[in-house]
């Protein structure tokens, strides 16, 4: 029914299975109270409990053992938005390499993702999006549909309603000038020169969080040479500007009052532009020869860059400005890789933005430890193993700023050496610590490199980022070129709990130095009203769920008020249903924190949070074991449509479809330990 090139993904973990069915509401929701029955009764009533709390569990694993793929791990889909796919249409379209077929399939997925009022968004439910709509409309163009046809008139309409190519983010306007339909001096600089700055400067491509400088070190090449493919009239978007473009028109919006940073950076770019206009730029030849190399040398050998669409794809075109030909090894390497991202049946081709099958594996396994499954069992040996074979043993970029740390930890992605993460890697070792894979020792040592590697990587305020150490220069989200304030990789609440969850699990005390550095630094971060604002998944509840369990983990004493202030506040948020849900829409407004529809990944991250904080026999968690009971469906799913995972804050979401059934089980499964005899 579906291949994903070369690469086989969970078959049930994807949105190709077609419109979700309707959820079966064979077991009643029981959200009312019951007060004073008698014994006998109460007894009864707790027994029907269990018996549903077990049936929903051993559904869930048997889905689950369902979907575990022959290799051993567990992959499903991550679902962004559609720029993605579109901007596959662009790239092909740039080196001469369209095949219609799959051109089709991917103008069908872009349609089948715009909305009824025309056009499209960067979640589920959202608020159209101009750069994602433009993106697809430029998309459909280049793949023959006319500015005539009525997808594209309303999609049109909506565009100019929101006043067209100029409001859109930088990388929109580039994909748009690679064909002539933005001026590159529109575009913000990021002079190649930028690669000769040493690694001591305040500013140097090491200072930029890993994702950007995969991108942007590419890109650099291509804003460098500023090729322009010309496109035939029928292909061309010029109907998407309000007017005639002015040369006023390309300058970047200053902020209000003369002395502030971004009205700085504005004035540096113009100052950049000026030397970028001069003939004359005796270093930029060495540049392009750093950046060059810099590129082929973050190749993976499966072709990789990154592990990300973006630096895949910019890299790619990097290689295709420099001359290098569409054979080349380097290139066909590349496009394979970006092949492997494809989820593709016989009408419709989606290129994901990313992979995830190390963390979709790590969860997996966790769920099921969580909900009883022996030590021993083959799923769990047969996806540990696996996991160890994919341990990180190569120095990657980190190595800039710990240069005497041992490699260690594990990466996203099936391959990505150069860029593993602290978020994956403690998650992997808090999954696998248990399990018994036939070499124990190989286990051990693995675990004991990935938790020195961790350590090594806190940063100087006591907190972690997810792949670089002291990525804290907040100056540079302030350039013209970061529109998506996503330029660095700031410790976080989130990663910062994971790890004191890594060092509660394996034996550190609260007093050990990287802990209580961590534990001061999580209390400085928290809101005032009592949760912790999540980098890596929506939003609040996802971050107070990781501090929690964190805090939990490593002994810190739960009763202290600011541990009750984050309680207090998860219970003030829970839906009327029994659940949990924040909409994507809290990264932009404080007042929305925790608030949105109920969610089954959402609901499950607030009953681990309230669990860790010894909550368990609260009225709130037996509610919150109600609504998943209650919504679970006979194959052992969940329904989500909704999306809960975080790329950049405001600016770019992920659905993770393995999400909304392995963190319920999770969920269930400590709740059965916590409260239950074990059958």
């Amino acid at each position: 029914m579906m291949n994903s090139s070369k690469l086989p993904i969970s078959s049930a973990l994807t949105s190709f299975n077609g419109t979700s069915a309707a959820m079966d509401r064979s077991q009643s929701e029981r959200t009312s109270k019951v007060h004073h029955l008698p014994i006998s009764i109460e007894k009864k009533k707790e027994e029907e409990a269990r018996d549903i709390l077990d049936t929903v569990i051993e559904r869930s694993r048997n889905f689950f053992y369902r979907e575990q793929l022959p290799q051993g791990y567990w992959w499903a889909e991550l679902e962004s938005n559609c720029t993605i796919t579109a901007e596959y249409i662009m790239l092909f379209h740039f080196m001469g390499i369209v095949n219609k077929d799959r051109e089709r399939k991917m103008a069908n997925y872009l349609l089948s993702k715009q909305t009824s009022e025309g056009f499209w968004t960067i979640y589920h439910g959202g608020p159209g999006d101009i750069s994602t709509s433009v993106e697809a409309y430029f998309a459909l163009k280049l793949a023959g549909y006319s500015a005539d046809h009525p997808a594209m008139a309303k999609a049109r309409a909506f565009i100019l309603k929101k006043g067209g190519i100029i409001k859109c983010r930088v990388f929109t306007k580039i994909f748009l000038a690679l064909f002539g339909e933005f001026a590159w001096f529109g575009v913000p600089s990021m002079p190649i020169e930028l690669m000769l700055l040493p690694n001591w400067a305040y500013v140097n491509m090491y200072e930029l969080s890993s994702w950007s400088r995969a991108t942007i070190i590419p890109l650099s090449i291509v804003m460098t040479e500023r090729p322009v493919r010309k496109l035939p009239p029928s292909a061309r978007v010029q109907e998407l500007y309000l007017r005639p473009p002015r040369p006023t028109d390309y300058t970047f919006t200053k902020e209000d009052g003369i002395l502030t940073w971004k009205n700085f950076f504005i004035g540096i770019d113009h100052m950049l532009k000026v030397y970028e206009g001069n003939p004359v730029r005796p270093f930029k030849k060495k540049g392009m020869v750093m950046a060059e190399k810099w590129v082929l040398d973050h190749q993976e050998t499966t072709g990789d860059w990154g592990g990300i669409q973006p630096a895949m794809l910019n890299a790619v075109l990097s290689l295709h400005c420099l001359g290098y030909a569409n054979d080349h090894p380097a290139v066909e390497k590349g496009l394979e890789a970006l092949a492997n991202f494809c989820i593709e049946d016989d009408d419709v081709l989606v290129l994901q933005s990313c992979i995830s099958p190390v963390w979709d594996t790590a969860l997996a396994i966790k769920a099921l430890v969580d909900s009883d499954v022996p030590a021993d069992h083959p799923a769990l040996v047969k996806s540990a193993q696996w996991l160890l074979d994919r341990e990180v043993r190569i120095k990657g970029d980190w190595r800039i700023k710990c240069p005497e740390l041992t490699p260690g930890g594990w990466a996203f992605e099936f391959l990505n050496d150069h860029f593993p993460d602290v978020d994956d890697s403690g998650f992997v070792m808090l999954a696998i610590k248990d399990v018994r894979v036939r070499d124990q020792k190989a286990k051990d040592e693995a675990i004991r490199r990935g938790i020195t590697w961790c350590l090594g990587m806190q940063s100087k305020n006591g907190g972690w980022g997810a792949f670089d150490k002291d990525n804290t220069k907040h100056l540079l989200n302030k350039i013209p070129f970061a529109d998506l304030e996503a330029l660095i990789d700031p410790p976080t609440a989130d990663i910062t709990g994971r790890m004191l969850e890594l060092m509660g699990e394996f034996g550190y005390s609260k007093e050990f130095p990287a802990a209580s550095r961590a534990i001061e630094f999580i209390r400085k971060i928290q809101e005032p009203e009592g949760p912790w604002w999540g980098r890596w998944g929506v939003n609040y509840i996802y971050g107070t769920w990781s501090v929690l369990a964190g805090l939990a983990a490593i002994g810190e004493d739960l009763t202290q008020p600011y541990i009750r202030r984050a309680v207090n506040w998860l219970k003030l948020k829970q839906n009327m249903d029994g659940g949990w849900g924040e909409t994507c829409e809290s990264y932009h407004d404080r007042a929305l924190a925790g608030v949105g529809e109920s969610t089954a990944s959402q609901t499950a991250w607030a009953l681990l949070s309230l669990m860790s904080a010894g909550e368990v026999h609260s009225a709130n968690v037996a509610k919150g074991v109600r609504y998943l009971t209650a919504r679970q469906r006979n194959d052992g799913t969940w329904d989500e449509e909704q999306y809960t995972g975080t790329g950049f804050p405001k600016f770019f979401m992920i659905k993770y479809h393995i999400y909304r059934n392995c963190f319920p089980l999770m969920a269930l499964g400590t709740y059965r330990n916590l409260t239950m005899e074990k059958g």
